[in-house]
């Protein structure tokens, strides 16, 4: 299984910013992992007209196909742009816009409707992690947001601790594995021997010197 490499910009970048998605991918080679950019929704057409071999992705997707969801972009108008992925569950939104288990599984599920590979993303806090639950809240957070129609086509899960984001706390590298090596139980155990195959990343202050 090749490896994926995904980059969120978040609420940041223009025009201008596009540039990037060049370079990386006149830098990419065949051995290189695959590569996802998820820059914001207005540069999104322009991001995969120039993408080359890198796949494009939004950050969010409302649950419904369409309707009166004022400022909202439907997982079947981030597929008319031409992306492929989109992100859902991201702890900013789980927090700022208090997204429920529920309220992301709709979500990863509109997406896979349109077509498009949801990244469902799940993470512990710091409250949970000194108190020893991290697995406990990664179990909880997995069982009520990935659909059940989930599988290695259409879905990739990001464990992004909410601690590390932005914070500059990495977790250790034992960290990281005991989450990854619990996550792939629990898909195996929910989705069966196709689960073997779904990506598992991690994210949280991720930046070249310690990627």
């Amino acid at each position: 299984m090749r490896k994926l490499a995904a980059g969120n910009w978040k609420m940041n970048g223009t025009r201008a910013s596009l540039s990037e998605v060049e370079a990386i991918n006149a830098a990419l080679n065949d051995t290189d992992p695959n590569v996802i950019i998820c820059p914001p929704v207005p540069l999104l057409i322009s991001a995969c007209d120039i993408r080359g071999q890198i796949g494009i992705g939004a950050q969010d997707c409302h649950a419904a196909s369409y309707g009166a969801h004022t400022g909202d972009i439907s997982a079947s108008q981030i597929a008319d742009t031409g992306a492929t992925y989109v992100i859902v569950g991201h702890s900013e939104r789980r927090t700022d816009h208090r997204e429920t288990n529920d309220a992301v599984q709709a979500k990863a599920q509109a997406a896979h409707e349109a077509g498009l590979i949801a990244i469902v993303c799940i993470g512990e806090t710091l409250a949970e992690r000194e108190a020893g639950k991290t697995l406990t809240a990664l179990g909880q957070q997995m069982s009520g947001s990935i659909p059940d129609g989930a599988t290695s086509q259409n879905t990739v899960i990001a464990y992004e601790p909410v601690w590390a984001i932005g914070t500059g706390l990495i977790p250790t590298l034992e960290q990281i594995d005991e989450a990854h090596r619990f996550m792939r139980a629990e898909l195996l155990s929910a989705l069966g021997a196709d689960a073997q195959n779904i990506c598992l990343l991690y994210g949280g202050s991720v930046k070249g010197s310690n990627a």
